[in-house]
């Protein structure tokens, strides 16, 4: 059966077509390629691969390929062929007019329902447009499969509820072969003694028991026959023959029934003939699509891109032979040495030069299985997405077409196979791929030379692109005199004295003939003089130059591979940044919202205990200690809960009158009002309440340290600031206007820098901030007494505390 849309075109029936898929070894990839089908049918079809025609056949193709791939990925364990059958044999029985058997008539429902499930699964215009057009004008004939699955048990033996009559004749049939069953076992028990042995067996589909000769006449029956030795004869119970008579004849009416149905239901399946073919094609493009895409993904293949216009470049990266390939997977052998390719739209000839067994002719089979594989919709072996143009033909001359039966030289074989070559070309439609190995060789240098530079000049013309090999020294300059032409060359080591396989482009290569010569172990004398011979001879400047150019070549070549190992390692070190700078970032968002979080709990729990310290201000019996106490702990709510504002670093900054500051005891903000003369102390106004603070005691409200003149001095001993026993400004603090709790604060920190006495103003008003102050005072462990100041220095407005 042909696929869907593919048929031979005009150059498969070609000689030289075919001459060059034997070349290719493209058989040999069929054979690859069939081993990974799900169905008989799909493994002929593959080992009879047909090419598409136009470039639209070979893109749809390519999509199928890709389409199928993914899905097959998608689903567990892969996409299913099991219940396809290969009806071929059964379809064309049937059309004749024949009757199928019951397995076949199976095998076409099993069919039918694996093609109703798998059209279940490729279904999806959007992802899969080119796999639901298989099925989009199929039936799936479910009433066949269902009439067929109903009349049918497994292993295709007619079920009895298939017909009434058939049912019918079966029980009886059932019903008398129980009877006659009896009656044979109590024969066996009657004549026991009788016999030579206790079974029961069959002669001529009749049922027999083992009687001795000498008691034939003992036991009424029909013999049907005697064993070798005449001892034994096999006797049909005559009791028992009536039954086997009525047996037979029940027999013949349900093989007659069977038949009957069996014919009816071969009837259906030849009215349906059309819908199963279609359905049998359109499984046979799917599991074809499904083998190209596992046999490519095996391969490590990628899709190509296949260009419409003739004139698109060739481009091949790590090309790698999948024939090489193969051998290296499946039968263990060496690595896989790839190829790079890179030919612009205005090239059309390619000359390779080297030496033997470098690689060249491998290259060519290479270019034109990828040129063949991208036609046929397969996957290319390759590292990056190929692209090349749709070739309508390929046609190669490779190997020795020397021939004692037709009286062919080497030199006649290849002559011919180009003519033919020649021949196909001028028939052919659309762009061409031709492969030449060792053109012009087999005869006089110099007129093989002037034949194989007229040969490529010719298909220059004719051919999208030739590549051919060659050792001639002439095809190695004609790209300095025709644009079209180009030069490349297999690598050769000239250390090792062996080729690395390698292909290089842009120059060409030598032959290293000596070389190889004297490594396969010919005499050096032999070879020294025909080093002396070459160097005298016209090439050797050329060979010269050839020499100094692959030098060039392998120094640029390494600095071009230390610059992509830097680049690598750049790239590397930008990834690694890149990913360290995304998990800081993260990291800071997280932290900043745990922040938020534990924000919000603090400001609720502030909430709640200000709420708290709210009803025990305002109960009846309320008192300075629980309003100390309150304030202090409104203090510790306040100092928690104010946000910690980033402190801005200016050296130049000093308060002025008139200046918003923060005094940092407080906690709050105020007004410079005065500077003291020695600029050290500061009067400032929070609210109604004025006090006296030191310069480095308070901060500006965007976080900054006033600055603070440093004077260079000794200090043997650290000592408090000793205050007069007389009252002036430095020994004196006003906290009139104060809360208790803040006025603990103001005094607290001026204690702790004074010793002697200081004069607190507290007024006299109520007399609550002077009892809550001196009830806080008498606590404090540094405190020596306390009085009321003077008449003149305040009475009993102002208090007078002594420091120890």
């Amino acid at each position: 059966m042909t696929p869907t849309g593919l048929k031979p075109s005009d150059a498969t029936e070609s000689k030289a077509f075919l001459e060059t898929l034997e070349l290719l070894e493209w058989p040999r990839l069929c054979e690859h390629l069939a081993e990974f089908s799900s169905t008989k049918q799909g493994q002929v079809a593959c080992k009879n691969l047909f090419f598409p025609v136009d470039f639209l056949s070979s893109r749809r193709l390519l999509e199928e390929t890709l389409q199928i791939g993914e899905l097959d990925v998608m689903i567990e364990g892969g996409i299913s062929f099991q219940g396809v059958h290969d009806l071929d044999q059964t379809l064309e029985r049937c059309i004749k007019g024949g009757v199928a058997s019951g397995e076949e008539l199976l095998a076409v429902a099993e069919t039918i329902a694996a093609g109703r499930r798998l059209r279940r699964q490729v279904n999806d215009q959007e992802l899969r447009p080119n796999l639901t057009v298989l099925f989009s004008d199929l039936a799936t004939l479910p009433d066949l499969e269902h009439t067929l699955k109903f009349g049918l048990e497994e292993g295709g033996r007619i079920a009895n509820r298939a017909s009434k009559v058939l049912e019918g004749l079966r029980l009886k049939f059932q019903n008398l072969q129980g009877q006659r069953n009896e009656l044979l076992n109590q024969l066996l028990r009657r004549y026991g003694s009788l016999l030579q042995d206790k079974v029961i067996t069959e002669r001529n589909g009749r049922p027999v028991i083992s009687l001795k000769a000498i008691a034939a006449s003992q036991v009424a029956g029909l013999v049907h026959d005697s064993s070798a030795s005449g001892n034994t004869i096999f006797l049909e119970p005559q009791v028992v023959i009536s039954l086997g008579n009525q047996l037979a004849t029940l027999d013949s009416c349900i093989c007659k029934e069977e038949k009957k149905l069996l014919s009816e239901w071969s009837v259906l399946v030849r009215e349906n003939y059309e819908s199963i073919k279609q359905l049998l094609s359109a499984l046979l493009n799917l599991d074809l699509a499904l083998t190209r895409a596992r046999y490519g993904k095996w391969l490590g293949g990628v899709p190509p891109i296949l260009e419409e216009k003739a004139e698109a470049p060739f481009i091949f990266k790590e090309l790698r032979h999948p024939l090489l390939v193969w051998q290296h997977l499946k039968r263990k052998g060496a690595p896989v040495v790839p190829i790079s390719i890179e030919v612009s739209s205005s090239l059309r000839v390619v000359a390779i030069t080297g030496p033997n067994t470098g690689g060249k002719t491998v290259t060519l089979k290479s270019i034109g299985l990828a040129t063949l594989m991208a036609r046929a919709g397969l996957l290319i072996p390759c590292s990056e997405m190929p692209s090349l143009p749709w070739c309508a033909q390929v046609f190669a001359d490779i190997g020795d077409e020397q021939s004692l039966q037709q009286n062919l030289s080497t030199f006649s074989g290849h002559i011919k196979r180009i003519g033919r070559i020649f021949d196909s070309l001028d028939q052919t439609q659309g762009p061409s791929l031709v492969l030449l190995d060792e053109v012009g060789a087999g005869t006089d240098p110099s007129e093989g030379s002037a034949l194989a530079s007229s040969i490529l000049q010719t298909l220059a013309h004719r051919a999208r692109l030739t590549v051919a090999t060659t050792h001639y020294g002439q095809l190695k300059a004609i790209k300095y005199s025709d644009s079209r032409f180009e030069n490349a060359s297999v690598e050769f080591d000239g250390e090792t004295i062996s080729p690395t396989f390698r292909l290089l482009w842009g120059i060409p290569g030598r032959s290293n003939a000596l070389l190889i010569a004297n490594r396969l172990g010919l005499e050096s004398e032999v070879v020294e003089r025909a080093k002396e011979f070459l160097q005298s001879g016209p090439d050797a400047q050329i060979d010269l130059t050839i020499r100094g150019l692959e030098a060039q070549r392998k120094r640029q070549q390494e600095a071009s591979e230390d610059a992509a190992a830097l680049l690598a390692r750049t790239e590397l070190l930008h990834e690694e940044i890149l990913i360290r700078w995304q998990r800081q970032k993260n990291l800071s968002e997280e932290i900043q919202s745990k922040g938020r979080v534990e924000l919000e709990k603090s400001i609720r729990e502030g909430q709640q205990e200000v709420r708290q310290l709210i009803r025990r201000l305002r109960m009846p019996d309320a008192d300075g200690e629980i309003a100390r106490t309150a304030g202090q702990k409104l203090r510790r709510i306040s100092s928690r809960s104010q946000p910690s504002l980033p402190r801005v670093s200016d050296s130049n900054w000093i308060p002025k009158v008139g200046d918003r500051i923060r005094v940092l005891a407080l906690g709050k903000a105020g007004q410079v009002m005065s500077i003291s003369d020695d600029g050290k102390q500061l009067t400032v106004r929070c609210g109604l309440m004025r006090s006296t603070v030191a310069f480095n005691a308070v901060e500006s409200l965007d976080g900054r340290k006033p600055v603070v003149q440093s004077e260079v001095k000794v200090l043997v001993k650290a000592e408090k600031r000793s205050s007069p026993n007389i009252r002036s400004k430095q020994n004196t603090i006003d906290v009139r206007g104060l809360r208790v709790h803040e006025a603990e604060v103001v005094l607290e920190a001026e204690l702790r820098k004074i010793s002697g006495p200081l004069w607190i103003i507290h007024g006299i008003g109520t007399g609550k901030l002077k009892r809550g102050l001196r009830q806080w005072l008498n606590t404090q462990p540094y405190i020596e007494r306390i009085t009321d100041a003077e008449i003149g220095d305040g009475g009993a407005g102002c208090s007078v505390v002594w420091v120890r």
